[in-house]
This record gives structure tokens, C-alpha cells and sequence, in this order.
């Protein structure tokens, strides 16, 4: 087939750093190309290189056989090249019309441009069944939706090459499944789609073939037909993967954590939460699942401090969390943690890390007592040891300490979470989303420190919309649907179907 894009020794250098290193592969048009790898292999600075956010220190870019230098991502978009990202680039309190004009309005006739536009995304939306109403408001819309949203705008700036990062980290089964028959769709036109994801059951349901990168080189080239998720897994980490981690029996201790009646209601008096009850004991992971946005991020964010509850009352070791007497939530996250509440939350950007600071000063954040002299000063050789300690204990790649963590990886800003976190020994540990858009190496990394803790005695919280890692880490697991609790099982009685009617409120067990 003819090629759609060439990578011919592509190299990319940050400092000490090599992002890529002689990197060739062609992707064929009219074809779904698979890129996988670990957390900081080099597929998103390969992917920035051809949508031109970075340019490539050597090599050479060919697009449908002409080789191109793209210095801009508007460059790329005139070469019709589209990057959905996995952070969306929209604006919440805009149109889905005006999102898709923002940058290309076409002149000084806006009310008529405005017109001719929206009738284009309906006749787009009707071709690739996406569901979209042009008229709605972005922040109105679920998180499936708005990323339909990413690739209306794309089809609407004449996307023939589309690149997808981690597009279904955010998303439900339903949401996936909607998303690939977009995908076929769109390859059904002659369109080349680039996928990357770490979701190696989803590279052999969507792709024609996958190119495996490690270490900022290409590791192996593959037709997907020919292949399998065992041998891929093998590609991308350089070794085999556990499938069932070790864990000791279920020896549950003294009840940890204690949530009675709980209930949220927002500023119009909806309601959020509604009778939240659920205990969690010391040496136990109870998992809640549940389609994202049926109340477990507020939870989530009651006990770690980030909010008030309306009404209800959460005990840590039989004493009541002090929200009474409140009027917000200030100084609270802080004060949970000095109790022994650990937090590794849902949006590591928005709430984990301070992308614009660097991995050691994140290593510290919300723990600052700890890192202090008997005069209340930063202890900074005591930071820099525990701070070296953490990157080389989690595998925190690469290993420099004075990087700014927005500059890594998602996979590797996790671990920095994560390892700050259970490095204060915590006696309750809030987990949300530990894996979302990381490598299959990482979630085995996450999940065996989460194992650990638990086997240690750590009382731990999960919020996972993944119902495989649900199954390999949770001793009960709780349901929620419309900020309710629709049931409650024990791993014993897991059961994907009855589990989807919890989610689905739709069994009360």
C-alpha cells in the first residue's frame, strides 16, 4: 500500500535526554497503525515531530511521499494532519461550533460563516455517527462526547492523517465501541488513523499493524493479524509480564475508615451523593466501580478534603473527620494528611502535580512538615536523598530530579504520585484511576506497590472504571450508580454482567 507517513532516522535529543534515537517505520494510508510503548519510549515526541510541535534534531519526514519539514502544527494542519490529544483542547464554556472555528472564523462575516459552518458539522456528524449536537455547550457534554467533539473538528479541518493519543483512557466500554466504528468509518474513507495506546487488547481489536517503541527506538514492527498481546507486552518492556501478581490471603483488620449517611448536594441543590455508606479495614482493598461521573470523584474528594459534605459523618479509626463548622474546604487536604490520609487523585495534571515545577519539589508537595529542620527550615539535603531515593525505588524515568515533571510522561508523573504518597505511610490510602493512560510495564509496577501496602495494612480506597483491574486488586468491590451505592460483592462473586447492571442501577443486590 501506498505509504501515508515515513519516519526515516528520526532523532530527538532533550538535553541529557534521547526522546528518539534513529526511528524509521511508514504507515500505510488508508490504514489504523498502532504505536505502543512504555511511559517515555518516545512515541508522543514522534508524534509531536510530525504534527509539528518539536522538530527533529535529524532524520527525515515524509508525508504521502514528499519529504516535509513541518515547523508548526498549522503546518501540519495544511498538510491535513489531526491530533486528537489526550488532554482536550477545548473550551468549556464555548459552543461545539465555536470550538470548531476558534483559529479558522474565515473572515469578517461571522453570523454567516457561523450558519454555513454548523450545517457542515451536521451533514459531518450524520456521515460519521458521531453524535454531536453543534449547538451545545462543551461543559454540558460527557466525556465521550467531547472527545467526539476532537474529531469532528479535525474531519471539519480535512483531516487525512489522524493522530490519537490514549484516546479511550477517559472512556466506558460503550464509549470505546462507539469510537472504533468512528474509526473504521473513517478509515472506510481512505483515512489514515495513528493509535497510540496502552491498551494492547484494543491494538489487536482496532489496528492493521503496530510499530513497538522502547527507549526511544523502534523495538519491532508487526502486522497485528499476526501477532498477539503476550508477545507485544514481551516488545515493549524487553521482558514477560506477570499476569497474577502474588498477594497474601485476605486477612482483614480494625475498620479504618467509616463513611455513614454521606450526602452532597451542589449550589442548585442537586444531588451528588445520596446514603453513602461503606467501611474500609486496615490490609484491604475495597474497589468502587462504576461509569465515570456517578459520584465517586466527589467522594473521593469529600475524603481527601477537597470538599464539604452536605450532611453525613466519616470516621479514621473512630474518630469523626472534621468537617463540621466549615464554610469551604480551605487547608483541609493538608490537614487529612498529617491524619494519614495518602491521595493519589482521578487528574494527576489538575490535582497530582504542578507540571511547571520540578520532580523534586512535587515529591514534597502537601508533605512540607516532614521535610523540615528542627528551626522550621527546608532539610535540603534530606529532600535531594528521599527525593533520589523515590525516583530509583519507582523506576521514575528518566531519572532527573531537577526536571520539570510536566516534561515527563503521564506513566512517570503517576509514579512520582504515587511513590510521594506511600512514602508517608499513610494509614488510609485514596486511590483514583491509579492506570489511567499508562503503560502495561507501569500498572504492573502500580499495582504491586498497591499490593504491598496492602499486605502491609494500609487501608485502601480505589476508584477504577477498568473492572480487570478491579478484579486483580480488590478484596469487596463497591458499585455506584447515580451517586448512589447499588451493591456490594465480594471478589468471590465477581461477575462482569451482574456488575454492569449495578453500574447501570438497574439490580439492587
Amino acid at each position: 500500500m501506498q505509504p501515508a507517513v515515513e519516519f526515516r532516522n528520526i532523532s530527538k535529543v532533550f538535553g541529557p535526554v534521547q526522546a528518539n534515537a534513529d526511528v524509521s517505520f511508514t504507515i500505510a494510508k488508508g490504514s489504523i497503525h498502532g504505536v505502543i510503548g512504555e511511559n517515555g519510549a518516545g512515541k508522543s515526541t514522534l508524534m509531536s515531530i510530525l504534527y509539528g510541535y518539536y522538530h527533529a534534531d535529524s532524520g527525515q519526514l515524509l508525508i504521502d511521499g514528499q519529504a516535509r519539514n513541518i515547523r508548526s502544527s498549522q503546518e501540519a494542519i495544511d498538510l491535513g494532519i489531526g491530533m486528537v490529544h489526550q488532554h482536550f483542547m477545548l473550551v468549556e464554556n464555548m459552543t461545539v461550533l465555536d470550538n470548531v472555528m476558534l483559529g479558522a472564523e474565515g473572515g469578517f462575516m461571522l453570523a454567516a460563516k457561523r450558519k454555513e459552518v454548523e450545517n457542515t458539522l451536521r451533514e459531518i456528524c450524520t456521515r460519521y455517527r458521531l453524535d454531536v449536537d453543534p449547538l451545545a455547550t462543551i461543559h454540558d457534554l460527557s466525556v465521550g462526547a467531547q472527545q467526539r467533539v476532537e474529531i469532528l473538528k479535525q474531519i471539519y479541518r480535512s483531516a487525512n492523517i489522524l493522530i490519537l493519543d490514549e484516546p479511550t483512557a477517559v472512556l466506558t466500554a460503550q464509549e470505546t465501541a462507539s469510537l472504533f466504528e468512528i474509526l473504521r468509518l473513517f478509515k472506510d474513507q481512505g483515512k489514515t488513523i495513528i493509535l497510540i495506546t496502552h491498551k494492547l487488547q484494543e491494538i489487536m481489536d482496532i489496528t492493521d499493524q503496530v510499530t513497538v517503541m522502547r527507549a526511544g527506538r523502534v523495538a519491532g514492527a508487526v502486522t497485528t493479524s499476526e501477532t498477539s498481546k503476550e508477545q507485544l507486552a514481551n516488545m515493549m518492556v524487553g521482558r514477560p509480564i506477570e499476569g497474577n501478581l502474588p498477594r497474601k490471603p485476605f486477612n482483614p483488620g480494625a475498620p479504618v475508615l467509616k463513611v455513614n449517611n454521606l450526602q452532597l448536594q451542589d449550589a442548585s441543590k442537586v444531588q451528588l451523593l445520596a446514603d453513602i455508606n461503606l467501611t474500609v479495614r486496615a490490609g484491604e482493598i475495597v474497589a468502587i466501580a462504576g461509569v465515570s461521573g456517578n459520584g465517586q470523584s466527589e467522594l473521593m474528594e469529600i475524603l481527601a478534603g477537597m470538599r464539604l459534605p452536605t450532611s453525613g459523618q466519616v470516621e479514621l479509626e473512630g474518630k469523626q473527620l472534621p468537617y463540621a463548622g466549615r464554610s469551604n474546604a480551605d487547608g483541609l487536604p493538608y490537614t487529612f494528611r498529617q491524619l494519614g490520609i495518602g491521595h493519589v487523585p482521578e487528574d494527576r495534571l489538575r490535582d497530582g502535580v504542578i507540571k511547571d515545577y520540578s520532580v523534586m519539589q512535587n515529591t514534597v508537595f502537601g508533605y512540607e512538615h516532614r521535610v523540615k529542620n528542627r528551626w522550621g527550615l527546608f532539610d535540603f539535603d534530606a529532600i535531594t536523598k528521599r527525593c533520589a531515593h523515590l525516583l530509583q525505588a519507582f523506576d521514575v524515568r528518566p531519572n532527573n530530579p531537577d526536571l520539570r515533571i510536566g516534561l515527563l510522561s503521564g506513566g512517570n508523573q503517576q509514579k512520582v504520585v504515587i511513590a510521594r504518597e506511600v512514602s508517608a505511610q499513610p494509614k488510609l490510602m485514596l486511590v483514583g484511576q491509579p492506570t489511567r493512560g499508562v503503560d502495561i510495564g507501569t500498572i504492573e509496577s502500580i499495582h504491586t506497590q498497591l499490593l504491598r501496602l496492602r499486605d502491609e495494612g494500609v487501608a485502601i480506597l480505589l476508584v477504577s472504571v477498568e473492572l480487570e483491574e478491579v478484579r486483580a486488586l480488590a478484596d469487596r468491590i463497591v458499585v455506584m450508580s447515580g451517586g448512589r451505592v447499588t451493591g456490594e460483592l465480594n471478589i468471590e462473586e465477581f461477575d462482569t454482567t451482574r456488575i454492569g447492571l449495578l453500574m447501570g442501577g438497574m439490580h439492587k443486590s
